[in-house]
């Protein structure tokens, strides 16, 4: 149930990029083998924001079913900068599943906001993956590990690398209410590495992501 492993998009990040990616090992991902990151909901749908944002900048809500439980764990860090860069590659991903969740192809609102023109442009490929088959994902999805990394003496590129435990996240065709989750022997542990970049607003944006199966 991972999220598809695409190409990189920005040559600038390529590098810190690798060096990331030296921390696991894996494979590529489709609706039925992958899924990629979340926060809690209960109830109702949920909707959350982060702290430690861009100051001033209204930023989208993010609505989650309660039946899809995406959980950060040890999502801090004791600088400001790193903080923020964590805050909104969470909320990227948030934004991601709320768009495969609400069976929205283009992204919706909210994954414009935290994805760059290119990013955007691979989330698509990654949301129709889903939509195109009418799946939507439910379970539990854990994302930890987290290691961000400033690029640049200006600070406004990063790379952030987390792995995801999909053992408890499926999908589910809406129509024929059939569940998939990873085939039996899938390693359910996948390590991504998302490289960002700070817009004028002071927005960490994605630019790509890359994911890797296995030994996290």
């Amino acid at each position: 149930m991972a999220r598809r492993a695409l190409p990189t998009t920005a040559a600038a990040f390529t590098a810190a990029a690798a060096l990331l990616l030296t921390g696991c090992g894996g494979g590529d991902k489709s609706p039925s083998d992958d899924i990629k990151g979340a926060d809690t909901g209960s109830g109702s749908p949920s909707a959350s924001a982060s702290t430690s944002q861009a100051s001033g900048v209204k930023r989208p809500e993010i609505k989650l079913p309660s039946e899809f439980q995406l959980t950060f764990e040890d999502w801090t860090s004791s600088d400001a900068v790193e903080q923020a860069v964590l805050n909104d590659t969470k909320d990227q991903l948030r934004a991601g599943y709320a768009a495969i969740t609400a069976n929205e192809p283009d992204g919706g609102e909210a994954l414009g906001f935290y994805d760059t023109a290119s990013g955007l442009s691979q989330d698509r490929q990654w949301i129709k993956t889903y939509t195109s088959k009418n799946l939507t994902v439910f379970g539990k999805l854990p994302v930890y590990d987290p290691k961000p990394t400033l690029l640049g003496d200006k600070k406004t590129r990063a790379a952030v690398s987390y792995c995801t435990d999909e053992s408890k996240a499926y999908t589910r065709q809406r129509k024929t209410k059939e569940v998939q989750g990873n085939p039996t022997g899938t390693n359910p542990k996948v390590f991504y590495t998302v490289t960002l970049t700070k817009n004028a607003d002071g927005v960490w944006q994605n630019v790509s992501t890359r994911g890797k199966r296995g030994g996290c």
